[in-house]
């Protein structure tokens, strides 16, 4: 699967990228893949590549550079932690949804440089705090965006005036949200606080629990990884892009 790296200028500064490609010839339509709390570590990268493999072009943006640079994460590691946000907090600290949608300016303008890409509408998908930002992004760029995914994505709809929610009347893109039907940062008033958002703004969406999965289910390098729901991820992921970019 090609692979580039490459640093895209932000107005905070220079925020390394993975770009990962189809093994056929483009052009192909491009998504921006937001990651997790855990930020980037080959499990991220092996899901880019397979989202390439499906035919788009992936741009895996670092949100954490902020921070300064950073061994990759040892899950295992982490989740040992007495108190995992706080193990978090230095590279936590270093994004949030407000920042990351300034960063996506840079993100799109780097996009449009490229030759090999097919349209000038993109999809975005966000896991965990990603999710939020995925949400966020399109809310932000309504123009840009046509397709936007949140898989156990946190916060999504909460009193903070960063709260995804509050942007639905901007969003044009078709949305799909999955959360975990156990999670604490995603409970179902919150959920439905979203739905209710979404269809008063008409956006089109579909919004769904998935039943005995946790918070954090796509990930393989996460000891709660539940393989069929990430399957159905996956099948709905494709489904979203290719009713929209394809």
């Amino acid at each position: 699967m090609p692979h580039e790296t490459t640093t895209i200028q932000t107005a905070d500064g220079a925020c390394p990228a993975h770009i990962l490609t189809p093994d056929t010839p483009g052009p192909w339509p491009a998504v921006i893949f937001y990651m997790d709390g855990l930020g980037i570590r080959p499990a991220l990268i092996d899901m880019a590549a397979r989202l390439a493999a499906g035919g788009y072009l992936v741009l895996l943006p670092d949100l954490y550079y902020r921070a300064g640079p950073y061994e990759p994460l040892d899950a295992k590691v982490i989740f040992a932690a007495p108190d995992i946000r706080a193990a978090l907090a230095p590279l936590l600290s270093a994004t949030d949804n407000r920042r990351a949608a300034q960063d996506t300016a840079a993100f799109i303008a780097y996009l449009d440089t490229r030759t090999d890409i097919l349209g000038r509408k993109f999809g975005t998908t966000g896991y965990c705090m990603g999710g939020g930002i995925s949400l966020t992004v399109a809310g932000t760029f309504p123009d840009r965006i046509a397709a936007a995914a949140s898989f156990h994505g946190g916060n999504l709809a909460t009193d903070s005036d960063l709260s995804p929610h509050l942007l639905a009347p901007h969003i044009k893109a078709r949305v799909y949200v999955a959360g975990a039907d156990n999670d604490s940062s995603y409970p179902p008033e919150m959920a439905a606080r979203l739905e209710a958002a979404l269809t008063a703004a008409a956006v089109d969406h579909r919004c769904e629990i998935y039943e005995g999965a946790l918070h954090g289910w796509t990930m393989t390098d996460f000891p709660i990884y539940n393989q069929p729901a990430a399957e159905r991820h996956w099948q709905e992921l494709f489904k979203l892009f290719g009713d929209t970019l394809q």
